[in-house]
C-alpha cells in the first residue's frame, strides 16, 4: 500500500467517505482514514459526546457507525467511484468481529486496514486488546489469518511502555504502526445556583493541540523499537508540526481534531510541504525527512 503523500486523515474525523467534498478536492489527501467499523452497527454513547477544552477536546462518541454490511453497501462504492485513497478503521468487541470484518475486506478489494484496538469510550473490546501485548499479538495474528492487505495498528498512550505494543503488533503481522489515540481526559463542569453548586463531570478521549508532546513521545519511541513504519497522530495544525513528527521518526501523520475546525486542513498541509520541499531545495520528501531524522 503506497500513499501518493504523508498526509492523512484521522478516523472518526472525516466521516466514511464523501463528507468533506465541499472544502477540498479529497483526491489529493495521502489517505482517508474511515470511521471506524464495526461487524454491527452501534449506536454509540448516550452522554454528552463532545466537549471542547482549552486546548483541544474530549470525545465519548463510543464507535457509532453502521456497521460493515451497510458500508460495503453504501459506502464503498462512492470511495471507489470518486477515486480516493482510503484505509478502513475496523473495530469490536471480540476477536472473531475482527476477523469476519477483516474477511470481508479481503473479499471486496479493501487494500489497507486500520486496527483500532485504542478507544476508551467503549465497554468492552478496543482498549482491552491495546493495553496488553499477548492480546495484542493474539488479535492481529488472527487478523492477518483473514487478511491479506495492509495493516495498521492504532495504538493507545494509556499504557506502561507504548514499545511492548508495538513489538507484539509487528510480530503479529502488522506493516505499520498508527499512534497515538485519544488520552483518557476527565473535564468538570461546576455551576453555582442558589449556593449549591451543580456539577457535570465529562469523560472521554481528550485529542488536540494539548498532546502532541505525548504523541511526539510515543512515536519517538516506537521508531526505536520496531522496524515498521510509524505514522504519528496527535495535535498536528500547522507544517511545523508535521515536521516534528517527522524528525522523531514518523513516516506519515493523520490530521484529526484540527479537521473539525480547519475541514480544508489537510490539502492546505500538503501545499505547504510540497512548497516547503521545493524552496529549500530538498530532493523530495525522502530526502527531507533523512535530514530531520534524530
Amino acid at each position: 500500500f503506497i500513499l501518493k503523500n504523508p498526509i492523512l486523515t484521522a478516523s472518526g474525523t472525516y466521516g466514511y467517505c464523501d463528507e468533506y467534498n465541499e472544502f477540498l478536492n479529497v483526491e489529493n489527501l495521502g489517505a482517508v482514514i474511515t470511521k471506524a467499523i464495526s461487524l454491527k452497527p452501534r449506536s454509540g454513547n448516550q452522554n454528552t459526546r463532545i466537549t471542547e477544552t482549552e486546548a483541544g477536546m474530549i470525545n465519548s462518541i463510543g464507535l457509532e457507525n453502521i456497521g460493515i454490511e451497510r458500508f460495503l453497501k453504501e459506502k464503498l462504492p462512492v470511495l471507489k467511484a470518486q477515486n480516493i485513497d482510503f484505509i478502513m478503521n475496523v473495530a469490536g468487541s471480540e476477536i472473531e468481529e475482527y476477523c469476519s470484518v477483516a474477511k470481508q475486506c479481503e473479499i471486496n478489494g479493501i487494500k489497507a486496514i486500520e486496527l483500532n484496538v485504542s478507544c476508551p469510550n467503549v465497554k468492552k473490546g478496543c482498549l482491552e486488546f491495546g493495553t496488553n501485548a499477548s492480546a495484542l499479538y493474539e488479535l492481529v495474528s488472527n487478523v492477518r489469518k483473514n487478511y491479506g492487505g495492509f495493516i495498521i495498528v492504532k495504538l493507545t498512550p494509556n499504557v506502561t511502555s507504548i514499545e511492548e505494543l508495538g513489538i507484539a503488533a509487528e510480530k503479529a503481522g502488522a506493516n505499520a504502526i498508527s499512534a497515538i489515540n485519544t488520552l483518557k481526559g476527565t473535564k468538570i463542569r461546576t455551576e453555582l445556583r442558589n449556593g449549591k453548586f451543580e456539577k457535570t463531570i465529562i469523560q472521554g478521549g481528550y485529542s488536540g493541540v494539548g498532546i502532541k508532546p505525548v504523541a511526539i513521545n510515543a512515536v519517538l519511541r516506537l521508531t526505536k523499537a520496531v522496524n515498521i513504519p510509524v505514522i504519528g497522530i496527535g495535535g498536528i495544525e500547522t507544517l511545523q508540526d508535521v515536521l516534528e513528527f517527522f524528525a522523531a521518526g514518523a513516516e506519515a501523520v493523520e490530521i484529526g481534531t484540527a479537521n473539525f475546525t480547519h475541514p480544508d486542513i489537510a490539502e492546505k498541509l500538503i501545499i505547504e510541504l510540497e512548497e516547503y520541499i521545493k524552496i529549500n531545495n530538498f530532493k523530495n520528501l525522502d530526502n527531507l525527512k533523512k535530514e530531520l531524522r534524530i
